[in-house]
């Protein structure tokens, strides 16, 4: 029997083509988070819709708006994420996307265009709070440990290649007619939309989603197919019953969802401390001030480094070619270094690239101003090498698969609630405290290390069902948590489950019906060895 295919791929092969979807999602949000800096203050955009013009509350709003969209995203997959699966969450949130885009560039000068432009770019933002709550998810639930955290950290790391796409192709269309300057920067974000929505029709459900909805015929096909192996093989099985031990764990089995309430509880499983950290990592991303960064980059160096509107979007755009290059190095140390060295790294340079902007724009002069602009490029380098995709990948591999979905849903909530806060309120801060403003950063940046020296446990090499033993670890023998990560040896699939069973996280009895059918083929595998 040869192992089962989705469009035709099985294996690694399949794994790419998955892989390929998820990144082109966070390129697609990464060039969302950078179009608008091109354009909010371009001549032909302020002229079609004038309330914009030299008003930089009203700048803010209409950037920050599309923040306010994909929280609603994001508390929609909170709701629906578990009903609605990975699969079709991304085909919705991708065209949700497209709609948003065509009411944004359709708007007219006879129209009230303002408020269309608002409209469409909240319904965009919707589309991508689903995308960003859910991709995540799909991406650690479909790979292989070996290279989870490199999966999603390329997806993270993609964000940068989205902007940097974004501000390019702003400056391009700025030479352009005056309709030009605008629409397409806009328009051509449904090309990365169709990638998403095209692809997953023939795409498979994440296994583990599968699994916990009692399909367990289909969710050892995806298991299978994922492999490259045949449903009936040892590790396929294998594999399942690891997966099925830990949603009996968690409680979900036999379940049509997970209520709320149930990410607000401790225990063996720690599910809220599990869900703060990984909404604690998505909201320090944004307080850090990124964005502040990233939406305004060419404001900032007009307003506070006296450059003219066209230099400012060239300077954009080489500093969003620097942004690209260090989201490429996470790739390669993610796996060696760690989740906690990197996080700790990442602050360091933030608050430290922070400091110089603040001192050099203190004395006021042209000249020392200058030197804040280093301060902006190796901002954005540690941004883009550290805090870019590891908040991404943090919660999409903290959490439980019982709580993922909803608790990767509250990360995402987290990020788009304080991205808007930050977005709304950086042209304000600029204008009113100038200097200030970064002084305020970098004091943030550095109340983050020991948050995370403390309370980070290290998740790097670990599968899914082995970061549940390290909090199942830390419960029983009453240890700190990233204590008890650097004490646990790494485990087999086999080191698992018996670990599973010292801690009390999976009983021998208690199987249902649908449950014992489910792990059937396992227990004859295990009656054959």
């Amino acid at each position: 029997m040869a192992p089962p295919t989705f469009m035709g791929l099985t294996g690694h092969p399949l794994s790419l083509a998955v892989s390929t979807v998820a990144t082109t999602g966070f390129v697609l949000f990464g060039y969302d988070q950078g179009v608008m800096s091109g354009i909010i203050t371009a001549p032909a955009f302020n002229d079609l819709f004038t309330a914009t013009k030299n008003n930089s509350t009203m700048q803010g709003f209409v950037t920050a708006i599309y923040e306010i969209g994909c929280l609603f995203g994001a508390i929609f997959i909170l709701a629906f994420g578990d009903f609605l699966g990975r699969r079709r969450a991304m085909m919705m949130g991708g065209s949700i996307m497209i709609l948003g885009v065509i009411i944004q560039v359709t708007a007219e000068r006879n129209a009230k265009p303002l408020a269309q432009f608002i409209i469409g770019r909240t319904i965009t933002g919707v589309g991508n709070g689903i995308n960003t709550s859910t991709i995540p998810t799909y991406q650690a639930e479909c790979s292989r440990t070996s290279n989870r955290g490199l999966l999603i950290c390329i997806e993270g790391g993609v964000i940068a290649f989205g902007t940097l796409v974004a501000y390019w192709i702003d400056y391009g269309a700025s030479y352009g007619s005056p309709d030009l300057t605008w629409r397409l920067p806009i328009a051509f974000q449904i090309v990365f939309a169709l990638i998403v929505v095209i692809g997953m029709i023939w795409l498979p459900e994440s296994p583990r989603w599968l699994l916990t909805r009692e399909r367990y015929d289909e969710g050892e096909t995806v298991i299978a197919a994922l492999r490259g192996l045949e449903k009936d093989d040892k590790e396929t099985q294998l594999q399942k019953q690891i997966i099925m031990d830990s949603i009996r764990a968690s409680g979900y089995a036999g379940r049509k969802g997970t209520p709320l309430k149930a990410v607000f509880t401790g225990g063996k499983t720690q599910h809220f401390r599990r869900m703060m950290l990984g909404v604690s990592s998505q909201f320090m991303q944004q307080v850090g001030g990124c964005n502040a960064v990233i939406y305004y980059f060419p404001i900032l160096f007009e307003q506070s480094i006296g450059q003219s509107h066209n230099i400012s979007l060239l300077l954009g755009g080489v500093n969003m070619i620097v942004y690209a290059i260090f989201a490429t190095v996470s790739w390669f140390i993610i796996e060696r270094v760690g989740r906690r060295k990197l996080f700790l790294w990442g602050s360091v340079g933030q608050c430290l690239s922070m400091v110089i902007v603040f001192s050099c724009l203190i004395p006021g002069t042209t000249a020392a101003a200058k030197g804040a602009a280093v301060g902006l490029f190796t901002y954005i380098a540690s941004f883009g090498a550290s805090w870019l995709p590891l908040p991404w990948l943090y919660p999409a591999e903290i959490n439980p698969i019982k709580t993922r979905q909803k608790a990767n849903a509250l990360s995402t909530c987290s990020n788009w609630l304080f991205n808007f806060l930050i977005v709304m309120i950086t042209p304000i801060m600029i204008t009113n405290i100038q200097w200030g403003t970064y002084l305020f950063f970098a004091i943030v940046n550095a109340c983050f290390l020991p948050i995370i020296y403390f309370t980070y446990p290290e998740t790097a090499k670990r599968s899914l069902e082995e970061i549940d033993i390290i909090f199942a670890k830390g419960y029983c023998e009453n240890i700190s948590y990233v204590r008890a990560a650097k004490e646990l040896e790494f485990l087999t699939d086999e080191g698992i489950d018996a670990k599973a069973r010292e801690y009390g996280l999976v009983e021998e009895k208690g199987l249902n019906a649908k449950e014992a059918q489910g792990l059937g083929v396992v227990q004859e595998v295990e009656k054959g060895d």
